[in-house]
């Protein structure tokens, strides 16, 4: 069957397969790196979130990282066995759960510095580049959610 394709059509021209590929790609690198410190990369993800701002509710966690209660429940829970967090019910809404780390979880932290360190020489980007691509990316993530809004 011939290539009817038009060259903007094709697989390698497509934005969204770089970034998913791309981000395949970070994923790669990332995995062995956290499972020195025996994390799964979303729960790096919600590590990062309570080292910056320990005691968050769910949802808040869920709304920056863009996962709904579903997928962070069952992952919060296993950062609980393992020691990393706890779970606790809000005194003024005993409906709203909030994740405290735990000593094991803030001490976490100093090992995470070679992760970041692991993914920089990886992705042999300097600082400056890294940045510039990273608000690039937040931009376009930015305008899409926008887009998806507006459509529902």
């Amino acid at each position: 069957m011939p290539d009817t394709l038009e060259p903007h059509q094709r697989l390698a021209q497509q934005l969204c397969f770089a970034v998913y590929s791309t981000a395949h790609a970070f994923n790669r690198v990332y995995k062995p790196l956290l499972d020195r410190i025996g994390l799964t990369y979303p729960q790096y993800l919600v590590m990062l979130v309570l080292w910056e701002r320990d005691g968050l509710a769910v949802k808040a966690i869920g709304e920056q990282l863009f996962l709904d209660s579903g997928t962070l429940t069952p992952l919060l829970k296993r950062l609980e066995a393992a020691g990393l967090v706890e779970r606790r019910r809000s005194r003024e809404d005993e409906r709203v759960v909030n994740i405290h780390l735990t000593p094991a979880g803030r001490s976490l932290q100093a090992e995470v510095a070679a992760v970041g360190e692991g993914i920089g020489c990886a992705a042999e980007l300097t600082l400056e580049t890294a940045g510039s691509l990273r608000d690039s990316l937040l931009k376009v993530r930015d305008s899409l959610h926008a887009s998806a809004g507006a459509a529902e």
